[in-house]
Formats: structure tokens, sequence, C-alpha cells
């Protein structure tokens, strides 16, 4: 897929603060908005790995829904219940209802 100048800017802005979380979701959200499902979720994995310490939980979702667009289920599973780990542990009721709705959907 080709790159978007609002791709260059976010990774622009990423360069100079790699663990700006907010950003790296909206570089995911680009790829996604383009076309490109694979890219979307490589880049939330990223960020999923790096929020380790304080999830960023949307991440999850996105990401979920992203493998699922890829018909890759079985991974998507595995995220999803990652991230209703993490909503739980941070209180995140609405995003651990939604993702838990999304898992339900696919087994």
């Amino acid at each position: 897929m080709a790159r978007t100048a609002r791709m260059a800017q976010i990774e622009a802005l990423l360069a100079e603060d790699p663990n700006d979380a907010f950003l790296r979701y909206g570089l995911a959200m680009e790829h996604a908005s383009a076309g490109d499902d694979a890219e979307c979720a490589t880049v939330l994995r990223d960020l999923i790995a790096r929020t380790a310490a304080e999830p960023y939980v949307p991440a999850f979702l996105q990401c979920g829904q992203a493998l699922m667009r890829l018909d890759r289920t079985e991974e998507a599973c595995a995220v999803l219940k990652q991230g209703i780990d993490a909503a739980r542990k941070t209180g995140d009721t609405h995003a651990q209802g939604e993702m838990q709705g999304l898992l339900a959907s696919l087994e």
C-alpha cells in the first residue's frame, strides 16, 4: 500500500517520540483506512508490546478487528483475550464488553 501524507507526518512525529501511544495508534488507523490491515495489525501489535506496563486498551480491539478482516481468527481471538484482561485491569468496562462481544462472535 502507498504511504499517505498523513502517515508520513505521523511517522515524522514518532521519530521524535517513538513511545507516543496516541501517535502509534493513529498510524495504525491510517493503515486501516488505506486498506492495509496487515500493516495496521503490525503497528498495533508493536503498540501493545510497547505499552505492556500501561496498556493502551483500544489497540487490542482494533488489532483484533484487523486480524479478523485478514481471516486470522485464531490470532484475533488471542489478541482480544489479552485485551479483555487489559480492559478489566484498567477498569474500562465499555472496551471490555466490546471485545467480549467480538470474541463471542468469533468463537
